[in-house]
This record gives C-alpha cells, structure tokens and sequence, in this order.
C-alpha cells in the first residue's frame, strides 16, 4: 500500500487552530488545514488561467512562501478570460479559494492545502473587473498560464498574428477586450494615466522565450489602436522570461476518486508529480516575491534551460505519446513499460535530440534524459496518452519540428524523427492499430484527418505541406521521399516493426 502524508485537521482545542478562522479549511470543505494566517495576505499577483498546472506550480510555490512566513503581499488574484474559468471560479468560490494538491510518486502521496490564492475575479465578457483589479497599484505582477495555442501566433511565421478574429475585435474596441492581452493593455493604460508603475507580466506557459511572445502579442495588439501607448510598453513594462515544469494531469475520474480515498471533500483536487522547477529571467521593476528562497532559479541564462525541456521532456512526451497511442496504450506509464516503445524512445532522444541541445548551466544532460524517463515512469501520476497526443498541431512546430529542423542543417540522424511524424500522421487518421477509433484529439483535428488520409491514399507529401507545422521543411524534396518511405512502412508493417527496423539500423 502506498504511503500518505497529510496535514490532518488539529484538535478542537488547538489554539492554533482557534485563534484565526482563516488559517484553516472549514469542516464544510474537507480540506486539511493552511498552516498560516491568511487574512494577513494582500494580493500583489493577479493570475490569468487558474487551470491545474497554475494551481500546482506558481501557486505552490507561494503558499511555500507563505508557510515561512515571507511574501505575505504577494498572494495570488486568480482570474480567467474563458467560460472554464467561469466554472473554476464558481467551484473555488465555494471551497473559500482552498483547494488540495496531492503530490504522487512511487509508493507514496503527500497531501497538501493550498491558500495562496485568495479570491478569484468575476468573470465578464468585456473583462471590467479583471481590468479594475491589474489597474491597482498593489499588483505588481500579472501571470498567465493560457496554454501553448493562446498567443495568437501565426502558423507559418510564429510571430504574432494580428489578422486573429479575437485580436482584431479587441482592436476595434480597445475599452471593451475580450482577450488577455486586451485587458492587460486596459489596465496598463490605466496604470500610465495615474502616473503609477506598470506591473511585469510573466508568462508561465510551455513556449520558447515565452516573454518575448508575450511581449509581441501586447504590444502587437496594442499598435493596432494606440501605438503611442504600444511605444511606452515596449519601453516600459517587463516581460521576463521563464521555464515552467511539472507534470500535471487533467482531473478526470481516476484524480477524484484517489482525492475521496483520501478522505478529502474537494470539488477541485489537483495531482502532479513530486518534481517542480521554475527558471527565470530576473527583471521585475515593481519587485518581485523572494522565490528564490523556495527553489526558483533566477538566471539570465532561461532560454538554454527552456531549450532543453522542450526538447527532451516534451519532444520526449511527444514521442512517447504517439507510439502508445496506436498501440492503444492508456497510461504514460504503461507506455513506458513497452520495452520497445521504450526503447525507440530512448534512441531517438540520445541520437537525433541531445546532439542538437546546447550546453546548459550545471546541467549534464544525459543526467536530465534519465530524470525525465524516471518521471514519465511514475505510475502514481497516471496521466494519460491522450492527453499528451492533444493539440499535436500546435505542439508538435515547437517540440518535434525544431530538433528534425537542426538535425538535418547539421547532417546528423533524423529518421527517428520522421518516423515519428510518420506514426502522428497515422494517429491522425482517427484508428489506432488495434481497430479503435481515436476521437478528435486536436483544435485542427478536421484539417489533420483529412490530410492523414490524403497522405495514405495518394500524396503523402501532403503532410509536410502543412506549412503551419513544418514550415519550409514541407518543400524539402529528400525529406518528403524518406517521409514517404516511413509513412509506407508504419502502413504497410505497422508502427511496431517500423520502429523496430529503425532500431536495427542504428
């Protein structure tokens, strides 16, 4: 049986417990205590996409804060633009924005209340109160985690895209946004009018020089209305850039029910692996709470720790991903434990990834590959192979492409890298190799279906063509023929003896 580690609810006695009723979870809730006082917390963050990984990562590393008793005018201003964070506002509303974060690894889970966010905005279409909120001098940082496919980027440049419906709409009506970034040039406009310091706006999604883009997409958007305004941001405001990791599952069935043996009443249970690393760029002029003192590592140096994530951890979830899926494989960690899909995984990271990522600071990164396989093995995590195959279209040009990119201008091997291209394309068609349909796994999932089966049918250089995931590659003659050849074998042999022959000729 699996060890548990949990703060349990004091004696009623405790005065401890007694002597401030914010400083724990009511019975109603069912939640271990918060072991400081939260009514001693002022909000200096206000956070923009409260889903799971912002819960079990920025807000974790607050609440450590906390818990020392430091930063107590950092908490955290949860907010939303969309209709899920309406749902998550309604359901953290009635939980007094406590909510748990089980930590699971072999053999053991540690639970843990989380406090540092102490309200969350109304969500509205127009964004007034969220603009109010950023518009308040205490806020010295605004964050974001809303997901890799939210900054507006153009598919085939991966710049901003200012022809986006959404960012054009906000244009038109710059006092009324519907967007993030809309709404955080509101509120900037307001911080300059009251001769007030703008906050630093810290991305915390998955994405190469996530700052940078993020600056793009503000000042992009903000040029289209005021470009005098656009002119004092990109002279102004800090955008830092950072690395965000931790693996972090969907709640779904298997997350709740774990939360109910625990004996935790919490509509909003969050799990994720005992790992977490937070890199960034160390440029907040308003200030910025000691995160160094919980294990954030501040550097100037993000974009080589970045580089490397994304090309090992997430090109190797990618790479995983796809094999188990046709496979029909359910789990992560049961993908794993498929010596083959192993085994493939684990030469194309030594010999078509690692060769093309640069050195990075007291990291070995043969050392990193090992720790990565060792966390997508933990079983107790049990996240899913779907969830890692969703969104290939926006994931794959910055997880996959980029290393088959560098490996064929330095001449090194690539064709485990286009085999995997190979096996996405066949996942694509909507069958795994076991007979089972695979539902719509994509944004794009009617444009990925089609060409899936146009590249089986006819022209399988119609996969490569698709310039919003490969760019230039797509007019590669020689990559299109070994394309070609792959995707033939994954057809004709399946995917298994594809990888298996790929293997031998190593």
């Amino acid at each position: 049986m699996p060890t548990v580690s949990c703060l349990l609810p004091k004696a009623p006695g405790d005065t401890a417990m007694t002597s401030n009723p914010e400083t724990i979870a009511p019975a109603s809730v069912g939640l271990p205590n918060v072991d400081y006082n939260r009514s001693a917390l002022a909000p200096g963050i206000v956070h923009i996409g409260c889903g799971n990984f912002h819960r079990a990562h920025m807000a974790v590393y607050l609440d450590d804060l906390h818990l020392a008793g430091a930063a107590q005018d950092w908490a955290i201003l949860a907010s939303g633009v969309r209709e899920d964070d309406r749902h998550m506002r309604d359901i953290l509303a009635g939980q007094k924005f406590l909510y748990s974060v089980i930590e699971v690894g072999p053999g053991h889970q540690t639970v843990r209340t989380i406090g540092a966010i102490t309200d969350f905005i109304a969500v509205e279409d127009e964004n007034a109160a969220l603009i109010a909120a950023m518009s308040d001098p205490t806020i010295r940082i605004v964050s974001l985690t809303v997901t890799e496919g939210g900054y507006f980027l153009d598919p085939d440049t991966g710049t901003f895209d200012a022809a986006s419906p959404e960012i054009a709409a906000d244009a038109i009506m710059p006092d009324h946004p519907r967007t993030a970034f809309g709404a955080i040039i509101a509120a900037l406009r307001t911080r300059r009018e009251l001769g007030e310091l703008p906050f630093a706006v810290l991305s915390c999604d998955n994405l190469p020089h996530n700052g940078n883009v993020t600056r793009d997409a503000v000042v992009g958007l903000c040029r289209l209305s005021d470009p005098e305004l656009a002119k004092w941001i990109t002279e102004e405001v800090a955008f830092p850039n950072s690395m965000v990791d931790r693996i972090t599952p969907a709640t779904g069935p298997h997350q709740r029910a774990l939360a109910a043996e625990l004996g935790l009443h919490d509509a909003a249970p969050v799990t994720c692996e005992p790992f977490r690393q937070w890199v960034i760029e160390d440029h907040f002029p308003a200030g910025r709470p000691p995160l160094e003192r919980v294990g954030v590592i501040f550097t100037d140096r993000v974009d080589a720790y970045e580089l490397m994530k994304i090309r090992i951890l997430n090109g190797g979830h990618a790479i995983l991903a796809y094999c188990a899926g046709l496979a029909g494989i359910e789990f992560v960690h049961e993908g794993m434990r498929d010596p083959l899909i192993r085994r493939f995984l684990e030469a194309v990271l030594d010999h078509e990834v690692i060769p093309n990522v640069p050195p990075v600071p007291d990291v070995d990164l043969t050392t990193y590959k090992r720790q990565v396989l060792e966390r997508f093995d933990n079983p107790e995590v049990a996240d899913t192979i779907r969830r890692l195959c969703f969104d290939g279209s926006n994931r794959q040009p910055k997880f996959i492409v980029p290393s088959l990119r560098d490996g064929l201008a330095a001449g090194g091997k690539t064709d485990g890298l286009i085999l995997l291209s190979a096996i996405w394309c066949r996942y694509c068609y909507g069958e795994d190799e076991i007979g089972a349909t695979i539902a719509p796994n994509d944004p794009n999932w009617p444009e990925l279906q089609a060409q899936a089966r146009l590249a089986r049918l006819s022209e399988p250089e119609a996969w490569l063509n698709m310039r919003k995931v490969y760019g230039e590659l797509g007019t590669d003659t020689a990559l299109n023929q070994r394309f070609a050849a792959a995707l033939g074998s994954v057809w004709c042999n399946g995917s298994r003896q594809a990888m298996e022959t790929y293997l031998r000729h190593l």
